[in-house]
């Protein structure tokens, strides 16, 4: 954890893909604190936004594509032997939330991986029941990328936002203050996001008919 801490007090872009491509394995890097303050400094001129969202995004895409593969070709009863043992734990995994994964994919099928990405305690481990069910790996790649990228957006508008109001030593407790706004964007993007998918089946199917 010391490693983790020394690479979020030294943000470039390197460091941000790295612990975003942790992030979006089992390891538990919180991307707020990633992509924020990373934000923060594109504001004060040390960083591009843009870059920063990029960056972040082809991290998660490679950490989920780990997880992905894994699933993939070593199946659900190792997925659940690692996430029950010690190392499991270590990486604050355990079988309940892999089977709260596993639900949210299932009840909501491939658009999961999309909106998986934007719901806290879900969004790393989404690509697991991708894997698991041997989504098409592209499919799972561009709507990873789609959630992903939008959920750095609101965290890097987040930070840019907080450049103009906060001290940077105050940063940290800000970015904690402002979980609740984070959370209801979240919700406004899942249900958008539900209602396209949604809308796009009905016509899909009215036309068919």
């Amino acid at each position: 954890m010391n490693f983790i801490s020394s690479l979020l007090g030294n943000l470039n872009y390197g460091t941000i893909l790295f612990l975003m491509l942790l992030e979006s394995t089992v390891v538990p890097v919180p991307s707020e604190f990633v992509v924020t303050p990373a934000a923060y400094h594109a504001a004060g001129g040390n960083l591009d936004v843009f870059l920063v969202i990029l960056f972040a995004t082809i991290g998660a895409d490679l950490g989920a594509s780990i997880n992905y593969v894994v699933a993939y070709y070593v199946g659900r009863p190792v997925i659940y032997r690692f996430a029950n043992s010690k190392w499991g734990k270590m990486c604050l995994l355990n079988q309940e939330k892999v089977e709260k994964s596993e639900k949210y994919f299932d009840d909501h099928g491939i658009v999961a991986t999309l909106t998986g990405r934007l719901i806290p305690g879900i969004r790393h481990l989404i690509s697991i029941p991708a894997g698991l069910a041997k989504m098409n790996y592209w499919k799972f790649l561009l709507y990873t990328t789609i959630g992903a990228g939008a959920w750095h957006a609101i965290l890097a508008g987040l930070g840019w936002y907080l450049h103009s109001i906060v001290p940077e030593d105050q940063l940290n407790d800000k970015i904690t203050e402002y979980a609740d706004y984070i959370k209801f964007a979240i919700i406004a993007l899942v249900l958008l996001a539900a209602a396209y998918f949604a809308l796009k089946y009905y016509l899909k199917r009215r036309k068919s008919a």
